[in-house]
């Protein structure tokens, strides 16, 4: 059985007079924030290393997107199949080493002609940092307008360069008066510890996110550990909890 076909037909019955009111009145704008967490919680998955739970949110992602499609094509704009002859079309066009007589393996070749094409493609892209979308999280944004910037030739010549501009937004930091001033600084701080990051082949939003979890862990065990209110503590005694916590949750 092609499930995939019949996941087509299912949402297209759920989207018809004879379905489901909810379903029915649902708009492209009305279900996007569903798009982003479905996204979310699939990450989440991968980072876990559950390929049980992958399996399910990748579900709910492809959910996501036949469902868009089906609204498209009750609004006469495009259909699922649409969807799927561009996305082919791209690939083919992007991978003219596999598909077409540039023969390459270097993945750096790969990766510089992925990227030429893909400009071609974008004609309406006027500037180098346009199709950067807003709605990304503020890290992953930083690191993609980064690495554009860079592949333009807007780079430090070195990483002691790139460490001085870091302490220099601290300073400016640690200079600032007003409330505004301080954001603006520390908005700057934050893109300079993204380079950093660019620099050290790290991944930001995951380091962030893996400190979260880090912390969360200790914590929690702290106030396992707590035989009183923690709004109760002194600072002697959660600084006395914290490195007992800490030292617990890196030997688990």
């Amino acid at each position: 059985m092609n499930y995939l076909n019949e996941l087509i037909k299912t949402v297209e019955i759920l989207r018809s007079p004879e379905g489901c009111e909810w379903d029915r009145q649902q708009t492209h704008q009305t279900i996007r924030q569903n798009m982003l967490e479905e996204a979310y919680e699939a990450v989440e998955a991968i980072d876990e290393n559950n390929i049980e739970h992958l399996k399910e949110e990748l579900g709910d992602v492809l959910l996501q997107v036949v469902l868009h499609s089906q609204i498209a094509d009750d609004n006469k704009e495009f259909n699922i199949q649409d969807v799927a002859k561009m996305l082919n079309d791209k690939l083919i066009h992007r991978h003219p080493h596999v598909f077409g007589e540039n023969k390459t393996t270097d993945t750096k070749e790969i990766l510089a002609n992925w990227e030429k094409l893909k400009s071609k493609e974008k004609q309406e892209r006027k500037r180098i940092l346009d199709g950067i979308p807003k709605t990304l999280p503020a890290l992953l944004m930083a690191m993609k307008i980064s690495k554009k910037a860079v592949r333009a030739g807007f780079e430090w010549q070195n990483y002691e360069q790139l460490l001085e501009c870091f302490y220099s937004e601290i300073k400016e930091f640690q200079q600032a008066q007003t409330q505004e001033e301080k954001e603006d600084e520390f908005g700057d701080i934050l893109f300079s510890l993204v380079n950093i990051a660019r620099w050290n082949n790290i991944d930001p939003e995951l380091a962030l996110a893996k400190a979260n979890m880090k912390f969360k862990k200790r914590f929690d065990k702290l106030e396992e550990m707590c035989d009183k209110s923690l709004s109760d503590l002194t600072f002697e005694e959660y600084d006395s909890l914290w490195k007992k916590a800490k030292k617990l949750t890196s030997q688990e």
